[in-house]
């Protein structure tokens, strides 16, 4: 993943027109998987040196408090993770356990510049539901659609494709 705003060889007024020195992007990661060593572990350790702040989050109330908080320039959001954590859900209220990422994609949908967003779905129990989550996803603003178990390589392509197209191979401003 080549940024220009932060490669050694790069003339200094290429480097001046890429966004301040020292400046980071801030990418919003969620995963509501179980496996260790996934690639919500994997990717900070892979992004941190090039400057990409990785800020991680396990339901959809931590994220909202991260939206509020930080200017996000990329999403990862995965649609398994929960509304909140499991102690806190009523007995009543199985459906908090899997609506955090929707409510993750609606809120950042809204702010006023939304940021790219990567959603990460689950395996669907039919051709039928694959396709009903893929146009939700896209109709909530999704960038791209991966399927669990998530591939390190796609991800990391589609980062340098968010680069590429949204902010033109420079950190944002």
């Amino acid at each position: 993943m080549m940024l220009r705003g932060d490669h050694p060889d790069l003339p200094p007024a290429d480097a001046a027109k890429c966004g301040k020195e020292g400046s980071r992007l801030n990418l919003l990661l969620s995963y509501g998987g179980w496996r260790a060593e996934s690639f919500a572990d994997q990717l900070p350790r892979l992004l941190t040196p090039l400057g990409i702040n990785s800020i991680r989050v396990d339901t959809g109330e931590e994220a909202e408090r991260v939206i509020r908080t930080y200017a996000v320039h990329i999403a990862v959001v995965d649609l398994a993770i929960p509304l909140r954590k499991s102690d806190d859900v009523p007995r009543a209220a199985p459906t908090l356990l899997t609506e955090g990422g929707s409510r993750m994609l609606q809120l950042l949908r809204r702010l006023e510049s939304p940021p790219p967003m990567v959603v990460i779905r689950p395996p669907a129990a039919s051709a039928r539901e694959s396709v009903r989550s893929l146009l939700e996803s896209l109709r909530e603003g999704a960038f791209a659609v991966l399927d669990r178990p998530v591939d390190l390589e796609n991800m990391l392509e589609v980062m340098r494709r968010i680069l590429r197209r949204h902010y033109a191979d420079c950190w944002p401003t």
